[in-house]
């Protein structure tokens, strides 16, 4: 009898061990593939925020370039308007040269006697200028001057045409040269001194043996006791009354002076008229308030504004011999 011998059973251990080493295998595998799938993912998410950051470096530089550009355009704008402003200015220089060359080639055309025409114009204004000196400021020695240079002007005009016109100069300075220092001038410097004189009227008198023969007897027989003035006159003043009164004169003095200088005539008599009341009130009778008035007297009748039939009539002829060269 043969005995079948059966190999003896494997321990149910080892049966484990292959599923097992698999599961592992596989487990490692996974794990591998999922460390490695997320290595991957964050590349990418590296490399696209790289990409990211690499775009907005991109789109900052572009905004960057528009500024500029837009900078560059203000600028060019900014230039052009320049330009245009620079080129009107040429223009108006343009049309300035232009009118100046025309006025050039005016003065220049010989048919106008450009020259002639500018000395002639001068004389007008000088002679002008002169006028108004006498008429408003009675400055002769100003006006001699004025005439002067007009009679120097006037001769470097060429033509027969004006031997009338120097001749009538020549007339009208001997005028001016026979005015003196002028009218107001010499009547300031009388009021001046006429007012300094008044400082020497003496303000009291004594009567003399003539003066006593002369006067009423009743005067004689009260002339101890009292002093009798007519009040009409001179009236008894007192310190403050003849201060007042001083000052007054003094004002009409100087209104008078001042209507010299303006040349106001009616002003002037009223003010020396006014200054006449007051000599009698302030002084008595003596030779020397006599004088006194005698000079104011002739004040009086001084006339501010001489009538001289040649102050003027050159530049008449000339504005009338221009007039009848324009028609």
């Amino acid at each position: 009898m043969t005995d079948d011998v059966s190999p003896p059973p494997a321990p149910r251990s080892l049966r484990w061990i292959v599923p097992l080493a698999v599961v592992l295998l596989i487990g490692v595998g996974v794990a591998w593939g999922l460390t490695r799938w997320q290595a991957e993912q964050a590349r990418a998410a590296q490399a696209q925020a790289d990409a990211g950051l690499q775009l907005q470096g991109l789109v900052d530089s572009v905004e960057a370039l528009r500024r500029d550009q837009r900078s560059t355009s203000q600028r060019v704008q900014d230039a052009a308007a320049t330009n245009r402003v620079l080129r009107d200015e040429m223009l108006g220089l343009s049309q300035r040269n232009a009118l100046l060359e025309d006025n050039l080639a005016k003065l220049a055309d010989s048919t106008r006697h450009g020259a002639q025409a500018l000395q002639l114009e001068e004389t007008e204004l000088l002679l002008g200028q002169a006028a108004q000196r006498l008429a408003y400021a009675d400055d002769v020695d100003g006006a001699k001057r004025l005439y002067a240079l007009a009679a120097t002007t006037l001769a470097d005009v060429q033509g027969n045409d004006y031997l009338n016109l120097r001749q009538a100069l020549m007339q009208e300075r001997n005028a001016v040269d026979a005015l003196g220092p002028g009218v107001r001038a010499t009547t300031a410097t009388q009021l001046a001194a006429f007012a300094t004189a008044l400082e020497q009227v003496p303000e009291q008198v004594d009567a003399g043996a003539g003066a006593a023969a002369g006067t009423p007897w009743w005067h004689q027989v009260l002339a101890p006791f009292v002093t009798i003035t007519p009040t009409r006159t001179q009236g008894p003043l007192t310190d403050a009354d003849r201060v007042a009164g001083w000052d007054s004169l003094q004002l009409e003095l100087t209104l008078a002076r001042a209507a010299v200088e303006r040349g106001d005539q009616e002003g002037f008599t009223r003010s020396v008229d006014r200054v006449a009341a007051w000599l009698p009130r302030l002084w008595p009778d003596s030779p020397a308030l006599r004088e006194r008035r005698a000079e104011l007297q002739q004040l009086r009748t001084r006339v501010l504004h001489p009538a001289v039939p040649e102050l003027g009539s050159t530049l008449q002829q000339l504005r009338a011999m221009r007039d009848g060269d324009d028609r």
